[in-house]
């Protein structure tokens, strides 16, 4: 079954506190930030605490990801050596404008991951679009490299590039679907914004299930409250799971008949629709079924 990455809760790598702790929640990836949540007295400080929570016991059956700071400032290359060193599943890379930013993180990693005996490609990559060249260049970003396991858009920094502010998501509109199109074409994830209004409940479900319908993989998330919610829209109906009981089942009976068409209360049943019915057991299977 392919990894699940719904949810990817963003922890600020400067809270003691909230790195102890952040397991219980049970997000299916937990993000470890180093850049933007971290002021820059504290970036020290934040990657040591990341360094440790990340060999924590707790956090071993988690995806653990850190976003590091560019590699242009004086934090980005110490924070990829502590992460790849402490063991980090995905590092991913703020601000990516072009594959040629990803080849550089590449060459870093190869070379921490042969000095510290840890297996060369095991770290990584996740690359975050936050600006328009970003966007642009997305098909080549996600193409780049094997390492890369999805790409997510950023909000906050691509708006201000385009000289807008956040709304009602028609802002986004076009960055979604490019990113979310490069994912596809590239077979990897594709991840949607954050939603930082905790309490609007209703707002925060209204976007994700325009983003569950378009496709993408899953959501950054920067409260705990918020990955029950996502859980549950992400789950199937109990329809949704009858439908694709009957069709995997009617999927078996032509094969074992040796049929040539299957059919379904009188429509056919092709490859698309039997994995698509595949796809929608194995969410049940992990989520459970819409509440």
């Amino acid at each position: 079954m392919k990894k699940l990455r719904r949810s990817m809760l963003f922890l600020p790598g400067a809270s003691a506190a909230m790195l102890s702790t952040a397991f219980i929640y049970r997000p299916d990836s937990i993000m470890f930030d180093l850049e933007d949540a971290v002021s820059l007295r504290e970036k020290d400080t934040a990657r040591i605490l990341v360094f440790h929570a990340l060999q924590h016991p707790m956090y071993r059956d988690i995806e653990t990801v850190v976003r590091i700071n560019q590699l242009s400032t004086p934090f980005g290359l110490k924070d990829l050596e502590a992460v790849v060193r402490a063991g980090v599943d995905v590092v991913r890379l703020p601000k990516t404008d072009t594959p040629e930013d990803i080849f550089e993180l590449e060459a870093h990693i190869e070379r921490i991951e042969k000095d510290c005996g840890r297996e060369v490609g095991s770290t990584r990559i996740m690359a975050a679009i936050e600006s328009a060249i970003g966007v642009i260049n997305a098909v080549a970003i996600a193409r780049c490299s094997p390492r890369l396991i999805g790409i997510a858009l950023a909000a906050f920094d691509y708006v201000m590039d385009m000289q807008t502010e956040r709304g009602d998501g028609t802002e986004l509109f076009y960055a979604r679907c490019a990113v979310l199109h490069a994912a596809r074409a590239a077979g990897i994830d594709a991840f949607d914004v954050v939603y930082s209004d905790i309490n609007d409940e209703a707002g925060f479900l209204r976007e994700v299930e325009l983003i569950r319908k378009m496709g993408f993989n899953g959501k950054s998330l920067i409260n705990p409250r918020q990955i029950e919610l996502l859980h549950n829209a992400y789950a199937p109906t109990r329809e949704d799971v009858d439908y694709a009981k009957r069709v995997i089942a009617a999927a078996e009976e032509g094969e074992r008949k040796g049929l040539g068409v299957i059919s379904l209360n009188g429509k056919m049943i092709d490859g698309p629709i039997i994995n698509h019915a595949q796809v929608v057991l194995e969410r049940a299977s992990a989520s459970g079924i819409r509440r």
